[in-house]
């Protein structure tokens, strides 16, 4: 058994949130499962506390999930968390680089300033720039800049007219305040995940969409399936993710006509993809790679 207590920031019950947790258990004998909505920040102490369980006497955690839905309050609870980082608690990633991807407009932005290829996209609060985008891409996608596994967004096609889009536009802004407007990218019914661990490459795996859904999601039937990438293609993905420092991490790349593009990189990376895709333990992998760090006190 290796003395650390490292606890996992996620959602109870959840597999990713649990085998994680077994896996942490199996090796240190210490299983803590921390769901944000129960912790407590005392800010005239510092003190974090769940239930029982003062997070500051913590050796580390790793930030699994921080909600269920990306929203402005999982900005706050990583605010929360960087308060237990300051107070020395080792965080896997860091509160302050999750960040930076709960955001869709935080996130690609970095990504274009790191010369990263990506969809042509135009944000905006312009009803009628959103209109000229829809007209110039021909068909795009209006996404939230807060979700996940495509919930949200909306296909747009400049033949369905000015009069429908700008309604749906109008509804869309309601919801969500800022029009975040991307060229459609023809997938040939798949992209890919490719998986880095403390900024190594791990694995690819392709999602490949049903035939029911212009996403490839798993959340809208699609299926992981193995994947080769190719050298160059690997490099693509090491430089994406190297515009941020996570310890683990998928980027989400779409293989298209003019050549792969990079949707985005993932605050948390998912262990069901490389499970099921690649045949690989990514939460055993990345349990082990967090006890090294904290053994050698890095």
């Amino acid at each position: 058994m290796i003395n650390k207590r490292i606890a996992v920031i996620g959602i109870p019950g959840k597999w990713s949130t649990e085998v994680l947790a077994d896996h942490l258990e199996a090796h240190t004998g210490f299983r803590c499962v921390v769901d944000m909505a129960e912790v407590v920040l005392e800010l005239d102490t510092g003190r974090l506390r769940y239930r029982d369980t003062l997070l500051n006497a913590l050796d580390g955690v790793i930030i699994k999930k921080i909600s269920e839905a990306y929203s402005p309050a999982a900005d706050d609870r990583l605010r929360m968390l960087r308060s237990l980082e300051a107070s020395g608690v080792r965080c896997f990633s860091a509160p302050g680089q999750v960040g930076r991807l709960i955001n869709r407009l935080e996130g690609t932005a970095a990504l274009a300033s790191g010369g990263v290829p990506l969809p042509a996209t135009r944000v905006t609060e312009s009803t009628d720039a959103a209109l000229d985008a829809i007209q110039a891409f021909g068909k795009a996608i209006l996404k939230p800049l807060y979700s996940t596994k495509a919930r949200g967004m909306v296909v747009l096609e400049a033949e369905d007219g000015i009069d429908v889009n700008k309604q749906k536009l109008k509804t869309f802004k309601a919801r969500h305040g800022l029009y975040y407007v991307q060229k459609f990218v023809n997938l040939g019914g798949q992209d890919l995940g490719m998986v880095f661990l403390g900024g190594e490459y791990l694995c690819t795996y392709a999602r490949v969409a049903d035939d029911t859904s212009w996403n490839t999601t798993i959340h809208s039937g699609g299926q992981y399936q193995p994947y080769e990438a190719s050298p160059e293609l690997i490099e693509l993905g090491r430089k994406a993710q190297s515009c941020f420092d996570l310890n683990f991490t998928t980027v989400d790349i779409a293989l298209t006509e003019d050549g792969p593009v990079v949707f985005e990189v993932s605050a948390f990376g998912g262990f069901s993809g490389a499970s099921k895709g690649c045949g690989i333990d990514a939460a055993e992998k990345l349990c082990d790679h967090v006890l090294r760090q904290l053994e050698a006190g890095q």
